[in-house]
């Protein structure tokens, strides 16, 4: 028995009785004053495959891979060869890098994720900073 939603003696519960509701794209959980909207609602395949495909090509254009794969180009004289084994292993780190984080959604809080990521690529940043400040 939960001894926090029992009447005090003037009569008034000590804490706000448990809300939950569910809308077409949200649940809503907590207590009367202060509730949390946690979204259910699936994103079409769509927008999630418009959104990955910008954001990767973004963040892939102009990189190393892609400068990369212009100089192995030029060189070998056979575009389609470096086009056909650059996309076969965009595909194949791309496939490593969902299953890999669909098994550490299973497994760690994405919150957890987030801060392991950015320590990640903060100590990156400061290596890539030692690397170039040595003269």
């Amino acid at each position: 028995m939960n001894l926090d939603i029992l009447p005090t003696l003037s009569g008034e519960s000590t804490t706000p009785p448990l809300v939950e509701a569910q809308t077409d794209s949200f649940i809503v959980v907590g207590d009367s004053s202060n509730t949390q909207q946690l979204s259910t609602k699936k994103k079409s395949f769509g927008a999630v495959f418009g959104s990955t495909f910008f954001t990767i090509f973004l963040a892939e254009f102009g990189d190393k891979t892609q400068l990369s794969t212009l100089l192995m180009s030029a060189k070998s004289q056979s575009p389609w060869s470096v086009f056909l084994g650059s996309a076969a292993a965009l595909i194949t780190t791309s496939l490593l890098g969902v299953l890999l984080g669909q098994w550490l959604a299973n497994r760690v809080a994405p919150k957890t994720i987030k801060t392991l990521a950015g320590v990640t690529l903060l100590l990156i940043s400061i290596t890539l900073f030692w690397d170039v400040a040595q003269f």
